[in-house]
């Protein structure tokens, strides 16, 4: 278990970071200039969870939130960096656990990456925007919730819920696809478990 947060800081991740940053900058503006139900702007950071760790995986959840925040004016993105960040370590910890061996992992990982957005989100979304989350179909969602005399916390939760655990599904499934389509020779780059077996 000591090795979950164990991190190479090596040029493989100088070089994984600024690459995964990239891919979710373009993933949130290709959700954003669509207006998709969905936000895929954390694939790179589940990318960089899943080879480096929770560590690397949370440095390209938060950096991306504040690029982008600050490059596009959008202070919305800068207040859900924390998500972003907390979504990485979740993604990043099931990997090390073995999660991201197999399809059924993915999922499993997926469903822990979707509920870390949902927890954390869900109380930004009340305090700061009183329980929307701007996505078109969750606010479909909390606008009937409300309709339905629902109590705030539980629409904003349904609300999360309608979008952050089907968009971490499919983030996932893609982060899966690319990483078991790279080779071994790259992949071994981030590998801390060779450093821990020349240790025991």
């Amino acid at each position: 278990m000591n090795h979950i947060f164990k991190t190479k800081f090596n040029a493989a991740c100088f070089v994984l970071i600024p690459a995964c940053i990239g891919i979710n900058y373009l993933g949130k503006l290709f959700a954003s200039v669509l207006k998709l139900p969905l936000w895929l702007d954390s694939i790179g950071t589940c990318i960089g969870a899943v080879l480096g760790g929770p560590v690397i995986g949370a440095i390209c959840g938060a950096a991306n939130n504040l690029i982008y925040g600050f490059t596009t004016g959008d202070a919305i993105t800068l207040i859900y960096a924390l998500t972003s960040l907390c979504i990485g370590v979740a993604v990043g910890i099931m990997a090390r656990l073995g999660q991201m061996k197999s399809l059924k992992g993915a999922v499993l990982t997926a469903c822990a990456g979707g509920f870390t957005a949902v927890a954390v989100s869900t109380p930004l979304n009340i305090l700061f925007w009183g329980g929307t989350t701007g996505n078109v179909w969750g606010d479909a969602v909390f606008a009937w919730s409300q309709a339905s005399a629902m109590p705030v916390v539980l629409g904003s939760l349904l609300d999360e819920i309608v979008v952050d655990v089907p968009d971490k599904l499919i983030t996932l499934l893609i982060t899966y696809a690319i990483v078991k389509g790279l080779p071994r020779k790259l992949t071994s780059l981030y590998d801390v478990n060779e450093e821990i077996e020349r240790l025991d």
